[in-house]
């Protein structure tokens, strides 16, 4: 797979009252081989994500997101919108615990330190003023990178691939039947018992004669050692 196959993977939902600037950021996001959803409101944005349900009860607790048929990768939104600002739809992104891990990506034509300040201690990743340009959206690769390997780790923990019975994932030590693993691992030798090394100590002991015997075996049988001298003997012919 080229590197633009794996980069058209990308999906960006962008966010922004101004028809001129959704055009701007999707062609940009073309460029870099993204897929880009565009829309005008904080408010269509939470409904595309399927947290619409709790906003108006200001209970984060009630945003329960639908099913999502498109994975997002990277949120960009404008900070200065009429209804729901960025910052708001900042909030609420993090407030779920579904879509906290998607970056979020704040743009204003104001440069307000305090503004900025804020949306980057609330968890955005960046903070472009307008007009954005190709170089910016290209430091949001990284987070996005990010974002898709953490999903497929969440994946992969919640789906993990069982084999035909449905016992064992893949990937895991697979617990083999006590018979086979009885065949495969050698017995260990048991150490013999005091008894036993007592007897076969005696029947060495009864096969082999002692040094002391054997030592005065040999020195009967010797040929040389001295024979005694007779004097005083004659011998008759």
């Amino acid at each position: 797979m080229g590197m633009a196959a794996a980069e058209s993977q990308f999906h960006v939902l962008a966010v922004d009252d101004s028809l001129f600037d959704r055009k701007l950021i999707e062609r940009l996001l073309q460029k870099s081989s993204c897929q880009v959803t565009t829309v005008e409101s904080g408010y269509k944005a939470l409904e595309f994500l399927g947290l619409r349900q709790g906003i108006e009860s200001n209970d984060p607790t009630a945003l329960s997101p639908s099913p999502q048929e498109v994975e997002v990768n990277l949120i960009i939104t404008d900070y200065c919108m009429p209804g729901m600002t960025g910052y708001d739809l900042l909030k609420r992104v993090k407030e779920s615990s579904a879509f906290k891990n998607i970056p979020v990506v704040i743009m204003s034509s104001e440069n307000v330190p305090a503004r900025i300040s804020r949306c980057l201690e609330e968890g955005a990743e960046e903070f472009f003023l307008k007009p954005v340009r190709l170089a910016d959206l290209n430091k949001l690769k990284p987070h996005m990178m990010k974002t898709k390997l953490k999903n497929q780790k969440f994946e992969a923990i919640e789906n993990p691939s069982n084999d035909e019975n449905g016992t064992a994932a893949a990937g895991e030590p697979e617990i083999k039947d006590s018979v086979e693993m009885g065949i495969k691992i050698l017995p260990i030798q048991s150490e013999p018992e005091p008894k036993q090394v007592l007897l076969h100590v005696v029947q060495q002991e009864e096969q082999t004669p002692s040094n002391n015997k054997r030592k005065s075996m040999e020195e009967g049988l010797s040929t040389d050692r001295p024979r005694p001298r007779l004097e005083g003997i004659a011998t008759a012919v």
